[in-house]
């Protein structure tokens, strides 16, 4: 193979190697978070809830945790998730179709609302 080709190919598996990199969200807080212990506390989900309504101040890892919840909802359904976070969206998701149906109706609507605006950007 000649040094060319050698370089070429170098460059071509670098950039394949940042691509794949960056096809997820941060795992930051994917082992600080323990979403049944917060979902089964009032407190917890309220805190979480108002922070994803812009109800209410969000901590770093709400606001991490927040941003991706619309893109599960979505049709995307999170494809920069790891499946740590896809785990744990998934379980907010049952948690409130089963729990609260009317508080998840409010945060479908607040989803869409949101997605309408990405798109109109």
């Amino acid at each position: 193979m000649s040094l060319l080709s050698r370089i070429v190919l170098i460059i071509a598996m670098n950039v394949l190697l940042y691509v794949h990199a960056e096809e997820y969200y941060t795992d930051e807080f994917d082992n600080a978070v323990d979403m049944d212990a917060i979902l089964r506390n009032d407190t917890e989900r309220m805190e979480y809830h108002k922070c994803y309504m812009n109800t209410g101040p969000c901590t770093p890892i709400q606001k991490t945790f927040t941003g991706t919840y619309v893109r599960l909802i979505s049709c995307e359904r999170c494809k920069k998730c790891t499946e740590k976070q896809k785990k744990m969206l998934s379980s907010v998701v049952n948690w409130y179709k089963k729990n609260d149906p009317d508080m998840w109706q409010l945060i479908v609507a607040k989803s869409v609302e949101d997605m309408k605006k990405k798109t109109t950007q």
